[in-house]
């Protein structure tokens, strides 16, 4: 039977909702291990005796491993099977958060997460590619929003519930409570999924492993993802060790590239990219990571490093637009089916242009509680008008064979690229405040008559409040105008931040219609190649 009659005849056992929920919580748990680790860091560097910047590694470590597995997940389905590549995932990403929740020291921890992050990279493209074939095309938008929930809400509630189980008990549970949801998931996976019949495996034998491609992917990544994690903090291309790596990143990814586009049997399918849809929806994943992912770290940022907030607190504000996200994303996935995706894109580019607007005025020293909760409000708002009919735009005229590739490379586009935005994120703001700071102190010179009398007059209050010197009531005054203008020069670089970020999303708007016209009511599947 060919492969177009067997995609339409097939249907799972299961109610495809019921498939959708439990795959998605696969999802879930790797994406929101993603984001909960990193408010545990200065706990983790002190409980096993490392520095920060051995700390830092934590998070890297299980980053490269990650980036490799997702786009070769395509072709490791081809081999083994997606719902036993999905069941190895889930079992290695579960076993080996154990193993870090009880690690003894560093190398054992770094080890452990490089193995739970090559677990968690099959993770999402495997719930996706589920949730594509299980659902009829006219669906998937709406499918795809269940999916949202594991790419969107899970790194705002990270912070929080590693705040929560930090704060109240250990960062070792951040990682031990993968295990009873772990277990779950993996009973509920071998119960309800099934491989479609139309997703034949390769014969051992048939296929050989491209050992080549695999070392310049590896490297590759592995390279890139360090220059992104270390770069600000060694002063990119002014750091020796940040140009070797960037140079090994550009040739192995470059090598990668076109060695893969004439293997017989690559181990990144880069052929998807002639694919008009797929091509353009993986740039427009790219760039949501960009600029979504770099403007939802600032407020929360912001609020901790400015104004004293605690992570669970600081998550508290995110909290609020993530909830309204939940029932928001249903809905995008409905007017997937009626509207065409660059016209919803458009206008979730739009809306967040008009969001991050709204937060270059609103962001000051003075922001209370409430305001920094509505711009959360107003960032998340217009995400699933991009994240949903991004992915759903991506499998259109892809041969339902590639679904899994598919999703592969479209999470690496996004993962990557909030690599990127979260680099550009902090480079501004360590530049910006730096500028500002030196602008500042222009007018706090010794010479200037405000700021003597200015001076003058505080270190007489600190002297009648304290009962301090002349000397000491003004080496305080210093203490207190340098102090206020660091804290100036921070929220003038986060102002900075959000307003490039701003021009960033308004240029998307225009790019949105540059992409083809999709037809959202189409009930078929577009021809296979």
């Amino acid at each position: 039977m060919p492969d177009e009659q067997l995609q339409q005849n097939w249907k799972p056992k299961y109610n495809p909702w019921l498939i959708a929920v439990v795959v998605a919580l696969a999802a879930f748990m790797e994406v929101l291990d993603t984001s909960i680790a990193n408010v545990a860091l200065p706990h983790i560097s002190g409980g096993l005796g490392a520095s920060q910047d051995q700390g830092t590694w934590v998070l890297t470590t299980y980053l490269v491993a990650n980036a490799i597995v997702l786009p070769i997940s395509g072709w490791i389905t081809s081999i083994v099977g997606r719902k036993r590549f999905f069941m190895i995932c889930i079992g290695l990403f579960t076993a080996s958060s154990v193993l870090c929740g009880v690690a003894p020291s560093l190398p054992i921890l770094l080890m452990a997460r490089a193995f739970q992050g090559a677990g968690g990279g099959g993770l999402q493209p495997m719930a996706q590619a589920i949730m594509a074939d299980v659902f009829p095309p006219e669906q998937r938008g709406l499918a795809f929003s269940v999916y949202g929930l594991t790419a969107v809400v899970a790194p705002a509630l990270g912070p929080t519930l590693g705040g929560w189980l930090t704060d109240n008990y250990s960062w070792h549970w951040i990682f031990l409570i993968n295990l009873p949801v772990g277990l779950l998931t993996l009973a509920l996976v071998f119960q309800l999924v099934e491989d479609p019949p139309f997703l034949r495996r390769k014969k051992l034998g048939e296929s050989r492993f491209d050992y080549l491609g695999f070392s310049a992917l590896a490297l590759g990544i592995a390279a890139l993802q360090i220059v992104l994690d270390k770069g600000q903090e060694d002063d990119w291309l002014g750091s020796h060790f940040i140009q070797v790596l960037t140079i090994v990143a550009v040739l192995c990814l470059s090598f990668l590239i076109i060695w893969e586009w004439f293997e017989k049997d690559p181990i990144v399918d880069v052929k998807l990219f002639k694919l008009f849809n797929f091509s353009t929806s993986t740039v427009m994943m790219f760039l949501i990571g960009i600029v979504y992912f770099s403007s939802t770290i600032l407020m929360p940022q912001f609020l901790q490093t400015l104004m004293g907030y605690t992570a669970e607190k600081a998550g508290l504000v995110v909290s609020l637009g993530a909830a309204l996200l939940l029932v928001e994303l249903p809905i995008v996935g409905v007017l997937t089916s009626k509207f065409p995706a660059k016209y919803l894109m458009a206008f979730g580019w739009l809306m967040l242009s008009g969001g991050l607007y709204l937060s270059v005025k609103l962001v000051s020293l003075d922001i209370s509680f409430q305001t920094a909760a509505l711009i959360m409000v107003m960032q998340y708002l217009p995400l699933a008008f991009l994240f949903i009919p991004a992915t759903t735009a991506a499998y259109i005229g892809v041969p339902q064979n590639k679904s899994d590739s598919v999703a592969g490379l479209v999470n690496f586009a996004r993962n990557i690229g909030s690599s990127v935005g979260t680099s550009i994120a902090q480079t501004i703001l360590a530049r910006k405040a730096q500028f500002h700071q030196e602008r500042l102190s222009a007018h706090t010179a010794l010479g200037d008559g405000n700021f003597q009398s200015a001076l003058n007059g505080i270190g007489s209050s600190l002297q009648l409040q304290s009962g301090v010197g002349k000397a000491d009531g003004r080496a305080g005054a210093l203490a207190q105008f340098y102090h206020t203008m660091q804290g100036q020069a921070s929220v003038l670089s986060y102002m900075d931040a959000y307003f490039l970020l701003c021009a960033a999303a308004a240029t998307m708007f225009l790019l949105s219609f540059v992409l083809r016209r999709n037809n959202p009511k189409a009930t078929e599947q577009h021809a296979a190649h």
